[in-house]
């Protein structure tokens, strides 16, 4: 059970709370557009691709629907076209590496440092977003591997520096708020 709320949308969050595909997609799309976009996205999504929300669907979904379905109103994302395609090139590693089942990215790394690399290998996860997205697993899902918070480094602390700190609407806006004032400062996230 996790305590992730983000989207300001309970059935959008429950989505994430249940489906780790969900999650791990949503963190992806969390780029260049508001966090309650990128992080409600898949359940729009699953709306758009009715039967079987998954990885293993969206692996093997014709790209051109995919396509359709980021573009739909509302778009999924700044950029839908791009983002279907990295979406399912996420989706692919995941069949590939995982046999579908996201959840086994972090299910038995036994190290914070393990689950690092494990996370900055798929797709569309840099070296910043898997380590919020870390901070995400540990602070939210209370997924703890040892040593997640070197592993995690400034997103393991208790300053609200992003969405691994939300866990509703007061939250949403402690995180946009101090992002507000690092920017004003010349200063990032890791700051």
């Amino acid at each position: 059970m996790g305590t992730l709320a983000v989207t300001g949308d309970p059935n959008a969050d429950q989505l994430l709370i249940d489906d780790p595909f969900a999650l791990l997609l949503a963190m992806m799309l969390d780029q260049q557009i508001p966090m309650e976009w990128a992080f409600k996205s898949p359940l729009r999504l699953k709306e758009r691709i009715p039967d079987d929300f998954s990885a293993e669907r969206l692996a093997v979904l014709d790209p051109d629907k995919a396509e359709a379905a980021f573009k739909e109103k509302p778009a999924l994302h700044r950029f839908p076209g791009s983002m279907a395609r990295r979406a399912q090139e996420l989706a692919r590693y995941i069949v590939e590496h995982y046999d579908g089942d996201a959840g086994r990215v972090w299910a038995d790394a036994a190290t914070g440092e393990e689950l690092l690399e494990r996370l900055k290998g798929l797709p569309g996860y840099g070296d910043e977003k898997a380590k919020i997205f870390l901070a995400v697993l540990a602070k939210r899902f209370n997924v703890t591997p040892a040593g997640w918070e070197a592993a995690a480094g400034p997103f393991a602390d208790a300053t609200p520096r992003s969405v691994a700190d939300i866990d509703g609407p007061d939250a949403l806006a402690e995180v946009r708020a101090w992002k507000k004032a690092q920017k004003a400062k010349g200063k990032t996230k890791q700051d």
